[in-house]
């Protein structure tokens, strides 16, 4: 007869999910009828789908993003909104972040387009792809207090940028960049480009990037590793803001 001490030692050697799946065993007759092995092997299915959500989790925290429940599952799909389903399904799977590929989501304000890079960040932290969402604006910021602080961190957090296996930047290129900025922004590209995954969301058309870049050369060199090759997704129809805060007044 087992005690809960003896339950208590699961959680002691951190197999919790065992532990408690042994736990419902025990109390349900509905498993007499299973063998040892289909026994063992419930267990160790019920531990692994334990160890795997809290690493989604952790992966979904760190990514940072502003909306964590975002899920391609909760996407609308309004036809005035030209979203095909299954190709975001295709999407989801992340074929092309293993392809080190680049995706690009234009909408004009309200959109939806950063609801739909997080939820396709979400996507990839669910196959457990590590995943950073940021904001251009605040990439910039955050290397300039670093290249200001000179202790170092500049390069760590170029690093992050750069190697991180699925890197999402919104509200790309709604304000002009300076030219360090857009240094930085060259060396994050360059590095990425065939070795990581990278979504693009913007207001703006990437013929339209080239005004808030300073420098058309820097311009150049940017737009050429972002733009030529990348998937496109131009979501169309109404603001979401206000669609959504109509639906939830009618409800």
């Amino acid at each position: 007869m087992l005690s809960e001490e003896d339950f208590d030692l699961f959680r002691q050697f951190r197999v919790k999910a065992m532990g408690d799946m042994l736990r419902s065993m025990v109390d349900d007759p509905a498993f007499d009828g299973l063998t040892f092995e289909e026994k063992v092997k419930m267990m160790l299915d019920a531990e692994l789908s334990a160890r795997r959500d809290r690493k989604v989790s952790k992966l979904v925290r760190q990514a940072r993003f502003k909306q964590p429940g975002a899920c391609i599952e909760d996407v609308i799909y309004l036809p005035e909104r030209t979203l095909n389903k299954d190709r975001l399904a295709r999407y989801a799977q992340c074929d092309w972040v293993q392809g080190c590929e680049v995706m690009v989501i234009i909408s004009k304000t309200g959109g939806g387009k950063s609801y739909l890079c997080q939820a396709l960040g979400n996507a990839a932290c669910r196959r457990l792809i590590a995943t950073r969402y940021t904001r251009l604006a605040d990439i910039c910021d955050d290397l300039n207090r670093a290249r200001a602080a000179q202790d170092g961190s500049y390069f760590e957090k170029m690093d992050a940028y750069k190697e991180v296996e699925l890197l999402i930047i919104d509200d790309f290129m709604t304000t002009p960049i300076a030219t360090q900025n857009a240094v930085d922004l060259f060396e994050i590209m360059e590095a990425r480009e065939g070795r990581r995954g990278t979504i693009i969301a913007s207001q703006l058309e990437p013929n339209e990037w080239y005004l808030r870049i300073e420098g058309e050369l820097m311009a150049d060199s940017i737009l050429n590793r972002i733009a030529t090759g990348a998937r496109y997704i131009d979501l169309e129809g109404p603001n979401m803001r206000q669609y959504l805060a109509k639906t939830d007044k009618e409800s």
